[in-house]
């Protein structure tokens, strides 16, 4: 439906509706794609292997219980009720607490400009896994050095055990060809073409599945948001068969309680629930706002939290499977081949796939997973932010044509912003974006004021209320312990643990940043951080009323602030004449 209304010279425009989806089953695809990529396929795994095995998941499932599905729901049910953005949720809510808001959308800013990189070096690999040879396979090529060495049948794994200052073909291909890495983030160099290349394409695609709002991307979800999984199933059944994958599986969850004595355990199960669940950065409640305002969202965040933590599972079965047999192939322990986050998937997997037969075809559908997972969670984010701006503006915005003009502003607005990135030096502006703007410390802020607000100020009792109005069924009484103690108190033990832990970042365990870059590195932290309470202070500082009125006002639900500001400014107004006639006595 269309609302249309008159401008000046009676020229007619036409304002869109909001909308909603199309049906239950887009609001459910949708989110389990945002939530359900990269970081389950090469963190979780990873982190489990490292932080004790199978004796990880007690700290997972605690921190599961305590913060991931409380605040999945919080932020699901403030969309569905207030039917707005990730922004003018918190005006509806309690305004004082609207610079969660800004802080939220500042950092899916910033990780549209870092997760789409991943997403262009997936596509350069899945277009040159249809070479003859996996170029990646061999030494044979330009970019190999004297050092470098591959793994095959034939060659065995006594290569790599009797030489030293070896690199793998894999790493080769990965740093020598791909990114053709500098010595440092002082280094910028040149371009990196058929990465830009890539990029252009993936903004491209990224722009047609959202550029009619919720309408495309609830017909794309349906494509994105499920084929990853048949992908992760072959993988996982040709993971399974492969020699030596059981000795994977065993190093993967093989359980070492030791490792729960140590705080960084810990740290990092928090830190895995932050970036898989997505909460926090408002996200969840942009997409729960295209819900009806019946939805049975308690149940669907039940289950998608379900969905959430046992792809993490099952993806590690299929990553450890493979890492098992690349450890048998080389005759090298499985802490050799090991590695997280890009490493695994553009070295360890890549490496592991050209030693399987048919490697072409193993290659293409890891890939293109990859490639998927992504895609999805980087189209939604950006579905999220245009969603969070048009809510501010709708009279401006919603006008036919307008949202994607401004979609293509935002999108050349992050690419022009991103070409470092692609530079010979970009891998450490990427590293470096991604530790201090997208995780880490000013998630976990966000989350410390987020429950707070909701729990303390806007009230427990009444978003419980509110969820049974929506829903027929009232929240476990579990949840309001969540967002009353649990939650707030975990959250804000993680962020100073965060701080009094920090580890600076460094490339491949040996390069260390010079102290500019780790300064700009918190500033960007910070530029989100400092809009939580620069917005609440600002608020206070102005309006009417004195300090403690306005404090009261800001705490207010909306309905209940207009009626109080309204009554406070005719109060004052009153007080004013009253003053004014004494005086002219």
């Amino acid at each position: 439906m269309l609302k249309r209304g008159t401008v000046e010279r009676t020229e007619e425009v036409i304002i869109e509706e909001r909308g909603h989806w199309g049906s239950k089953a887009e609001f459910l695809l949708a989110v389990a794609g945002n939530v359900v990529g990269l970081g389950n396929v090469w963190r979780f795994p990873y982190l489990c292997y490292k932080n004790g095995g199978g004796a990880f998941l007690l700290p997972y499932l605690i921190f599961v219980a305590t913060c991931g599905v409380p605040l999945f729901l919080l932020e699901t049910a403030m969309g569905q009720y207030t039917q707005e953005g990730g922004v003018t949720c918190w005006r509806k809510l309690c305004p004082l607490a609207e610079g969660i808001g800004y802080a939220g959308q500042l950092i899916l800013f910033y990780s549209c400009m870092c997760y789409i990189i991943i997403l262009a070096w997936g596509l350069l690999y899945l277009v040159l896994s249809f070479n003859s040879q996996l170029p990646w396979a061999s030494c044979n090529n330009l970019w190999n050095t004297d050092n470098c060495v591959h793994f095959s049948s034939q060659n065995g794994s006594n290569k790599w055990a009797n030489l030293t200052n070896t690199t793998s073909a894999a790493t080769e291909f990965w740093e020598r060809r791909v990114l053709a890495i500098s010595g440092g983030i002082e280094e910028v160099g040149s371009i990196r073409w058929e990465i830009l290349l890539c990029l252009v394409a993936m903004w491209t695609i990224c722009y047609f599945c959202i550029w009619k709002g919720v309408r495309s991307t609830g017909k794309v979800v349906y494509f994105t948001a499920t084929f990853p999984y048949a992908m992760l199933l072959i993988l996982l059944i040709r993971g399974l068969t492969l020699p030596g994958a059981l000795q994977g599986v065993v190093y993967y969850l093989y359980p070492e309680p030791s490792h729960l004595l140590n705080p960084q355990v810990w740290m990092e199960a928090v830190a895995q629930i932050f970036f898989s669940y997505s909460v926090g950065v408002g996200s969840l409640t942009v997409l729960g706002s295209y819900n009806t305002y019946n939805n049975n969202c308690y149940r669907d965040c039940l289950y998608l939290c379900l969905l959430n933590s046992a792809t993490s599972i099952v993806a590690g079965f299929a990553v450890f499977s493979v890492l098992g047999f690349m450890a048998h192939e080389q005759g090298v322990p499985i802490d050799r081949v090991a590695e997280s986050g890009p490493g695994l998937a553009f070295i360890a997997y890549p490496q592991a796939i050209a030693m399987m037969p048919l490697p072409q075809l193993w290659a293409v559908c890891f890939f293109f997973m990859i490639i998927l997972l992504g895609l999805d969670t980087q189209f939604v984010a950006m579905e999220v932010v245009m969603t969070s701006i048009t809510d501010m503006f709708p009279t401006v915005l919603r006008r036919t044509g307008r949202r994607e003009i401004f979609l293509l502003i935002f999108c050349v607005t992050c690419f022009f912003s991103q070409l470092l990135m692609v530079t010979e030096g970009g891998m450490y502006v990427f590293q470096l974006m991604d530790y201090y703007a997208c995780n880490g410390a000013c998630l976990l802020f966000l989350a410390v004021f987020e429950s707070l607000a909701l729990g303390w100020i806007f009230g427990a009792d009444r978003m419980c209320g509110i969820i049974h109005d929506m829903t027929g069924v009232r929240p476990n009484p579990m949840f309001k312990l969540c967002w009353l103690y649990l939650t707030p108190l975990v959250s804000l033990i993680c962020f100073i643990c965060s701080l009094v832990e920090y580890q600076p970042l460094t490339f491949n365990r040996w390069y260390v940043y010079p102290v500019w870059a780790y300064v700009m590195g918190w500033l960007f932290a910070l530029s989100s951080i400092v809009l939580i309470p620069g917005w609440a202070l600002m608020k206070l500082a102005t309006g009417p009323g004195t300090l403690r009125q306005r404090f009261h006002l800001l705490c207010e639900p909306a309905d209940l602030l207009t009626q109080k500001t309204n009554a406070l400014l005719h109060h004052m107004s009153s007080e004013a004449e009253m003053e004014a006639r004494n005086g002219k006595g």
